[in-house]
């Protein structure tokens, strides 16, 4: 025994809030964010290549193929979208767009659900390299 502890997935259901300011129109970043075929340039994690499939997507992700499903285009900024995994797991992921003194705030909780600490530290600096991704190409 080396006396170094062992990583444990922790059961608490944790969220993180991760956002980004982006110098544009709250609509303009809604509009893009929301277009399928932006996926891969800002959604790494996600999207390495996006099909339709009726109202879903799906995408190439590090994980296999996933399903992705949005909410209906509104007028509030809403991005929330359901992703089901290859093994069937479905994690709704709120997403939202909000207007913002200097633009717009691009907003992104991520949920820790059966992770390790490293796992949700890796998955929460992951969702915030493509929300500095989007903000990149947004004021590019």
């Amino acid at each position: 025994m080396t006396g170094e502890k062992e990583a444990t997935v922790q059961d608490v259901v944790e969220s993180r809030h991760l956002s980004v300011v982006i110098a544009a129109p709250a609509r303009v970043v809604y509009d893009y964010a929301r277009r399928p075929e932006h996926l891969t340039a800002w959604a790494a994690g996600l999207a390495s290549g996006v099909t339709r499939d009726g109202d879903d997507l799906l995408t190439e992700s590090p994980m296999g193929t996933v399903r992705v499903r949005f909410v209906a285009d509104n007028a509030l900024g809403v991005l929330d979208h359901t992703v089901t995994l290859p093994d069937g797991t479905e994690i709704l992921n709120p997403l939202r767009v909000v207007p913002h003194p200097d633009g717009a705030e691009v907003l992104f909780t991520v949920r820790r659900l059966g992770m390790t600490d490293a796992e949700y530290d890796r998955d929460c600096a992951a969702v915030l390299r493509d929300l500095e991704t989007l903000k990149g190409l947004l004021e590019g």
